[in-house]
């Protein structure tokens, strides 16, 4: 509904030598969320222009890459948009088509985050990106489930999930694996479309990974649920008060381990 249109941002980072794989680091980058027609509350709006923090760490791992010499071709890849309600706003109720195809049905507008992402993966993908992390400030129940602090490891790999959660423990970060239970698939089941976009609350982190799963498109693909951790109320640590570059140390300290 928005009167700026949406971009995708692209950006890469090519070795000076022979590269020994293709990664894609994937961002969230909602610069301003209200939740569209599903609008938020006053308290839950007033910090919504940080619901652009994924991106926002994409855009500093790659800075950070091209300071240094790692032996990667890293594809950074920021979805980026603003969720206003208008009279051309999506609507509960519609459905619409990912890059890949595949069809999903609109609950709830302040779901868009997991939209957004959606086509931003299926697109690294098709970069030949053979592994695929996602940053996004994507879930309040990932902050009732483990803490605003905390970030939420989500993978259909468990080999990489493990080495993001240990990249993320060397940065100073609380990085915690979630599990991605078929069995809650269900709950976004649709009878009109492949998906619908919102699962209810029970679950609410998971349900919103295992949608993105659908666009891993056979990939090693991790997601990180940053909500909560993207900013501080406090100073602790290297953490600043306000925004704290979350992810960022934990994709580079990725690469690193990867490197040798």
């Amino acid at each position: 509904g928005s009167t700026h249109p949406p971009r995708m941002m692209h950006l890469t980072y090519t070795p000076r030598g022979e590269s020994k794989g293709t990664i894609a680091f994937v961002g969230k980058g909602i610069t301003f969320d209200t939740g569209g027609m599903s609008l938020k509350t006053t308290d839950g709006i007033v910090t919504m222009k940080t619901d652009m923090a994924g991106g926002a760490a994409v855009l500093g791992a790659m800075r950070a890459l091209a300071g240094l010499d790692l032996p990667y071709t890293v594809h950074g890849i920021i979805a980026a948009a603003e969720n206003m309600p208008s009279d051309t706003a999506f609507r509960p109720g519609d459905v619409l088509t990912a890059l890949n195809g595949k069809t999903i049905e609109i609950i709830s507008t302040d779901a868009e985050g997991r939209l957004v992402l959606a086509d931003a993966l299926v697109y690294a993908a098709r970069q030949g990106a053979e592994e695929m992390i996602d940053l996004a400030t994507l879930t309040g129940a990932k902050v009732v489930a483990i803490g605003a602090e905390s970030v939420a490891v989500f993978s259909n790999d468990d080999d990489m999930a493990k080495a993001v959660v240990a990249a993320g423990t060397e940065a100073g970060e609380l990085f915690w694996q979630m599990p991605l239970w078929d069995a809650l698939k269900k709950q976004i089941s649709s009878p009109i479309a492949d998906m619908k976009n919102s699962g209810g609350r029970g679950g609410g982190s998971i349900t919103a990974a295992l949608l993105l799963s659908e666009f891993a498109e056979g990939k090693k693909w991790t997601h990180l649920d940053i909500a909560g951790a993207a900013t501080s109320d406090t100073a602790s640590g290297y953490r600043v008060k306000g925004p704290t570059g979350v992810g960022v140390r934990a994709l580079i300290n990725y690469l690193e381990a990867k490197a040798g």
